[in-house]
C-alpha cells in the first residue's frame, strides 16, 4: 500500500474555505486556523499532498490502489445491528446515551487526554480495539455506506465527527 502524507503536524488537516475558495490549516485539538503551513510541516510533502489534492476537485487525496487505511471507535446501542460486544452479553445503553458516550471520548481525543488508540483499546465495542481500532486497508465498498463516505473523506491524520451506522456510532481517524 503506498503511504500517503499530508505532511502536516500531528492533530493539524486541511480544511477549504468557501469563502475564499482556498485552502487552509486546522487543528482539531485547539481549534486553531491558519492560511500559512503550521510549524513543523514538511513543506515537499504538503506541497505535493495539495497538487494531488487539487486535481481531485479539493477532495482527501486516496491512493492509487483506491483504499484507505483507518482506524475506528465504536460504541454500541440497543438499535445496533448486533447489541453484544467483547465488553458486554446484552447492550442495553440508548442512542441518546450512546451518543454522550461517543462525545465525552472525542472530546477526550481531542482535548489530547488520551490517543485514539489507548481508548479504542478500552471503549470500543469492536474487535478492532485490540488492535487498537486498526481496520488496516480498505476500499469503499468494504464498510457500509456511511462509514465508507466519512473514512474517504478524512485527509491522513484527520478525526471524523460522529457517524452512525447500522453497527452503532463511530468516530474515525484515517491513518493512511
Amino acid at each position: 500500500m503506498s503511504a500517503i502524507s499530508t505532511g502536516l503536524p500531528p492533530g493539524w488537516t486541511i480544511r477549504l474555505s468557501r469563502g475564499h475558495n482556498k485552502e487552509y490549516y486546522y487543528n482539531q485539538s485547539t481549534n486553531e486556523s491558519s492560511w500559512e503551513p503550521p510549524f513543523g510541516s514538511d513543506n515537499d510533502k504538503l506541497n505535493e499532498y495539495l497538487r494531488k489534492f487539487k486535481a481531485n476537485g479539493n477532495k482527501a487525496v486516496i491512493g492509487d490502489d483506491s483504499k484507505v487505511r483507518a482506524s475506528h471507535i465504536l460504541v454500541k446501542n440497543e438499535t445496533s445491528r448486533k447489541p453484544k460486544s467483547w465488553k458486554s452479553e446484552e447492550i442495553k445503553l440508548t442512542r441518546d446515551e450512546a451518543i454522550q458516550i461517543i462525545k465525552k471520548l472525542q472530546a477526550k481525543i481531542l482535548k489530547g487526554e488520551s490517543t485514539f488508540a489507548e481508548i479504542a483499546t478500552t471503549e470500543s465495542d469492536c474487535s478492532s480495539h485490540s488492535r487498537g481500532g486498526d481496520l488496516g486497508f480498505f476500499n469503499k465498498e468494504s464498510m457500509q455506506p456511511s462509514f465508507s463516505n466519512a473514512a474517504f473523506n478524512l485527509h491522513v491524520g484527520e478525526i471524523s465527527d460522529i457517524v452512525e451506522s447500522d453497527s452503532g456510532l463511530h468516530i474515525i481517524q484515517r491513518t493512511g
